[in-house]
């Protein structure tokens, strides 16, 4: 009770009490001056700076982001054809290559730094890549699939294949860097390259690969491993490539997501007390289980690296289990869609068309309030969530070392 006492005085009073209480020492009877030299001791822990505190916030240049369309700013757009409306409505006001109805975390964690928000390294359009370049693509998995996009909807740009584009971007963007010019304004300074954070947000379509295979859970956690010792190679060939300072999310609760409950046989035995099926947020579990060790391992062999890991899929759990008391509604239920019990159809996604009695009409308009609702199209969030799922990463309070996004170029004691 004493240190809850203490902790909550303000500093100035916390001064006043301990020279007090050091005065009155003297004067008090031997058994009780231990008691008082105790608290002296407490107020004194209280009063030292927070570590963290007293360190300057960082000022990133740029900033070079790897995923799935959690991040995708416009990559699977600019490869296979731009996200159809009614995406980017809220906030862009017209299709922005993003599958939501506005911003992404990515896109908060640009504004955070003042940054423009991220072009797509695929994008030849309108593109500066000055503050850095989004490699992430739609569909995107750490370990290559032996599909095509039009086979598994997976894309073709895997994690290494985004690596081995940053590395040519780094390398060439120099070349066509010196010869000045408008060049020099749309191409990052060489020196941004260890400046940057280096963020990812990837993993969870290489989860549901499996199922989509017809493997079960235990098969799906069996090549895991394999998937994160492929996600290391790709951090290591980064830091190889001069890269120091890295924001990684863990995989989010894909059984929470109502393209996946409508998509798998889950039985009623399956569902958590929110809703959510329970195999497949076991295999997500046990995904960010093995990513952290994987991230442990790394800071261990980047000697030079300072990685934080972040924990998206228990902000994004709560998020869905305690909608209401958070101001949303619906969470399993997609805002754009068309039909059944989630407002999902694979064959008829977000922006679908159909043709009806020779006219051409758009079938799965979004909801009335995006603001309110936190699944857009079945597989992504909308806005709204986004954001709120961005203010409660910032702070570090889901972070391993717990340093905030502006701290994050620190180093923590290991």
């Amino acid at each position: 009770m004493l240190l809850v006492i203490l902790f909550c005085v303000k500093k100035v009073y916390l001064i006043q009490l301990k020279k007090k209480l050091i005065s009155f020492v003297s004067l008090m009877e031997p058994q009780y001056s231990l008691f008082v030299i105790f608290a002296s001791l407490v107020i004194s822990l209280a009063l030292l700076p927070n570590p963290t505190t007293a360190l300057s916030k960082c000022s990133f240049p740029a900033i070079f982001n790897f995923g799935d369309s959690n991040s995708d700013t416009g990559g699977l757009s600019a490869a296979f054809g731009q996200a159809p409306p009614p995406n980017g409505e809220t906030f862009f006001h017209t299709p922005s290559g993003r599958y939501s109805d506005g911003r992404l975390v990515i896109d908060f964690i640009a504004e955070s730094y003042g940054l423009p928000y991220l072009s797509a390294f695929l994008d030849s359009l309108g593109s500066n890549f000055s503050h850095g370049a989004n490699f992430a693509t739609a569909g995107a998995t750490i370990r290559p699939q032996n599909t095509t996009m039009a086979q598994s909807g997976y894309s073709p740009i895997s994690l290494d294949v985004q690596s081995v584009q940053f590395s040519d971007f780094h390398r060439r963007s120099q070349i066509f860097n010196k010869q000045g010019g408008f060049f020099e304004k749309l191409l990052p300074k060489r020196d941004y390259f260890s400046q940057a954070l280096y963020t990812f947000d990837i993993g969870q379509n290489d989860l549901t690969a499996g199922y989509k295979l017809n493997m079960t859970t235990e098969e799906v956690k069996a090549y895991v491993p394999d998937v994160l010792g492929q996600f290391s190679n790709a951090i290591k060939k980064i830091y190889g490539e001069g890269g120091r300072i890295f924001w990684v999310h863990n995989t989010g609760p894909v059984g929470c997501l109502p393209y996946v409950m409508d998509r798998f046989l889950i039985t009623a035995g399956q569902i958590d007390k929110h809703g959510c099926a329970s195999p497949f947020n076991d295999v997500a579990q046990y995904f960010n289980l093995r990513l952290k060790e994987a991230v442990a391992q790394l800071r261990k062999d980047l000697p030079e690296a300072t990685i934080t890991y972040v924990d998206v899929y228990s902000v994004k759990y709560t998020l869905i289990a305690q909608a209401k008391k958070h101001g949303f509604e619906n969470p399993f239920v997609a805002c754009c869609g068309h039909g059944g019990k989630y407002n999902y159809n694979r064959f008829l996604k977000c922006g679908a068309k159909k043709t009806v009695d020779g006219k051409e009409i758009v079938i799965s308009n979004s909801c009335k309030d995006p603001s309110v609702r936190i699944n857009w199209d079945g597989t992504h969030f909308t806005e709204a969530a986004n954001k709120w799922i961005f203010n409660q990463i910032a702070n570090g309070s889901f972070s391993d070392p717990p340093i905030s996004l502006e701290m994050a170029c620190h180093r923590m004691d290991r």
